[in-house]
């Protein structure tokens, strides 16, 4: 059972013309400091005072603020975790840290989760004071923005609450459905394999990103991975039993034992598929991952890493799963025929991959100058929108450039 949160409103001012002062939360473990903080930051904000984290959560799930300014060392639930609580329930509400124990740890911590920033004690009182009328701003910002998205305007429409997010996320699910890219051979000019791409009629998930960040803040990644797996192995129909399916893959797909299994559809027809890592999302997470790669290789795949240019730098990903194809970053790819610097680096990376036996494809081609510069460059495979937009996999096979 949650402590029931005790409020402390010291006599107020009278409430603005244009509007009421921000709403603060203040979570503080230490009665004289909590007590001055209401003094002192009552003359600007609507101050809640509680003593605990567990009181903070119970409110933190029933109201809304424009702030929150919490002790670290709290006692049961510390800063950080109320933190966490937080973000999963409101992506908005700026939360500033306090601590007379500073550590590298802890601001790691704080700031990967969101937190504003954190100030350590004794602080000044125009300092603090400065920070948190920042934070109600940045809050009624964040606020202001999701009414534009409400209307229309645009930004991201997903859901800022969880509950919100879990119905929309499960709307997405029954929906979700497969289109095709193809994937053109350059030495041969014709179609070698397709990507499995996911649509979904979900109006607030209008695109894959905006699903797959949803999945990853409510960590039910591996059901999309599985919906997807399942689905673009029993809608894929190529033109002729040769072609290539390339399926994306998070990361931590990998750690989900349904990848593996024998009898799931898309390992039936493991010797035609290639699976695509994405460079975009790290591998600290996933154990064994060269255990697990090879795994995936016994099973028939391959595997490839997508996104290359556009996410996590380094040999790590190279190193630990060898993959036979490369895919390179859009990014990498747009306006390239004018660009030394892209020029440069896709003729580099190509040169490499084929030294370590590695397919290159060149993805997001969208105009003729793209096209003859990546050829010109030495890609083996071409992918976009010039060749083939995505839906059925049932396109000519030959390509007329």
């Amino acid at each position: 059972m949650m402590n029931k949160p005790t409020r402390e409103l010291p006599a107020r001012r009278d409430t603005p013309a244009d509007g009421a002062r921000p709403r603060l939360l203040l979570v503080e473990d230490e009665d004289g400091l909590r007590h001055a903080l209401v003094r002192t930051l009552s003359e600007t904000f609507d101050v809640t005072a509680v003593s605990d984290g567990s009181a903070a959560a119970e409110l933190l799930v029933k109201e809304t603020y424009d702030g929150v300014l919490s002790d670290i060392g709290l006692p049961g639930m510390s800063g950080v975790d109320l933190l966490r609580l937080v973000r999963t329930y409101d992506l908005d509400v700026p939360v500033v840290l306090m601590t007379g124990q500073p550590s590298v740890e802890t601001a790691i911590a704080a700031l990967e989760l969101g937190a504003l920033t954190y100030v350590q004690k004794p602080f000044a009182h125009d300092v603090l004071h400065g920070t948190l009328l920042r934070a109600a701003k940045l809050a009624r910002l964040a606020r202001t923005k999701r009414e534009a998205v409400a209307a229309g305007v645009g930004g991201s429409p997903l859901a800022g609450d969880r509950a919100g997010l879990h119905t929309c996320f499960d709307r997405a699910l029954e929906t979700l459905s497969i289109v095709f890219q193809p994937i053109v051979d350059r030495r041969a000019r014709k179609t070698m394999g397709f990507e499995a791409l996911m649509r979904t009629k979900e109006p607030s998930m209008p695109h894959p990103g905006a699903l797959l960040e949803a999945a990853e803040r409510l960590g039910r990644i591996q059901e999309v991975g599985r919906r997807v797996r399942e689905l673009a192995a029993t809608s894929f129909r190529p033109p002729d039993d040769g072609m290539t399916l390339f399926v994306n893959l998070h990361p931590a797909d990998m750690l989900d034992s349904n990848l593996y299994d024998r009898h799931a559809p898309l390992t039936k027809i493991a010797d035609h598929v290639v699976l695509e890592i994405t460079e975009r999302a790290a591998l600290d997470d996933v154990t064994e991952t060269k255990h697990r790669a090879a795994e995936l290789r016994r099973r028939g795949f391959r595997l490839a890493i997508d996104d290359l240019g556009a996410g996590y730098a380094g040999l790590t990903s190279f190193a630990t799963l060898e993959p036979e194809v490369v895919k390179l970053d859009m990014s990498l790819i747009r306006g390239i025929e004018g660009s030394p610097v892209k020029r440069h680096i896709v003729e580099s990376m190509t040169r490499l991959c084929r030294e370590l036996d590695m397919h290159v494809v060149a993805e997001g081609i969208e105009t003729m100058p793209e096209l003859a510069t990546v050829i010109d460059l030495g890609c083996d495979y071409l992918q976009g929108y010039l060749l083939g937009r995505p839906g059925p996999a049932l396109v000519p096979s030959s390509q007329s450039w």
